[in-house]
């Protein structure tokens, strides 16, 4: 473990651990419906984790958030099966997970490759750079969520924008031959998971440097869009507790590090 997860990583989880006994844990409060983390695990955050990037805007934010977010532990594939039953469990029921797109609640041990099972789903189209499921950003759970097969199927490697028809197997999702328009409910998430992705792998690691960009059809260029269309979703759906609460497992129990536009999505517009 690094010097900067030495000096903070325990005492953000006492505080949480604090915050829990006074006011119940955000999994057990409902998704929508959640109290705003308090003050001072923000402000925590702030004082360890990020101090390196706060006052900074820019292509200068975007190298420190990247320098930040870069010292992680690295999962295998077969882990991430384990890592998304924690993170995306069920906050009403803890046998379960949420599944992205179509949002049905499941068994967590409901997972594989047939019909109605769930399965991993790349919401940064593993093509989009062709690093498949290579350790790094193939195995990364910040952009890995739970989904049904054949919606996942559906979704392929489409980039995000909006319009299409709308999926009978999960309603209000919409695709057409080159995108794909998740349910509103999940808009910001996926819009913050492809900017994370885009912060945190940079050419700099043996994989491509991936970037967003305003279009779509980018096949299997490193790139994904629409930009202008994930902005303004990550500004209409904020950051909610199960959202947050994701975020704080991945740190705490996995990976060891953040996805910074969920703890400050002002960040998107201060990069883009």
């Amino acid at each position: 473990m690094s010097r900067r997860h030495t000096f903070y990583a325990r005492p953000l989880l006492a505080t949480a651990a604090a915050v829990a006994v006074l006011a119940g844990t955000a999994a057990a409060a409902p998704a929508d419906t959640p109290p705003d983390r308090p003050a001072t695990l923000a402000a925590a955050l702030d004082d360890t984790y990020y101090q390196d990037a706060l006052g900074k805007t820019g292509t200068e934010l975007k190298s420190a958030l990247h320098t930040i977010i870069s010292d992680q532990t690295k999962l295998s594939y077969s882990q991430v099966w384990d890592a998304l039953k924690a993170t995306d469990e069920d906050p009403a029921n803890s046998s379960n997970v949420i599944l992205l797109y179509t949002g049905r609640s499941q068994s967590k041990n409901d997972n594989g490759g047939n019909a109605d099972q769930w399965n991993r789903e790349h919401v940064w189209a593993k093509s989009h750079g062709d690093f498949g499921t290579a350790t790094g950003p193939g195995t990364d759970v910040h952009h890995l969520r739970p989904e049904d097969v054949s919606v996942n199927s559906s979704r392929g490697n489409k980039d995000f924008d909006n319009g299409g028809s709308q999926l009978g197997e999960a309603p209000g999702n919409y695709t057409d031959g080159d995108s794909f328009e998740p349910r509103d409910a999940v808009k910001g998430d996926v819009a913050r998971m492809i900017l994370y992705m885009a912060v945190r792998y940079e050419g700099t690691d043996s994989f491509a440097d991936l970037e967003p960009n305003d279009q779509v059809n980018n096949g299997s260029a490193p790139k994904m869009g629409k930009l202008s269309v994930l902005k303004q979703w990550s500004q209409e759906d904020p950051p909610d507790a199960f959202e947050k609460r994701r975020n704080d497992v991945i740190f705490e129990q996995f990976q060891h590090n953040r996805n910074p536009f969920i703890d400050h999505p002002e960040w998107v517009g201060a990069i883009w």
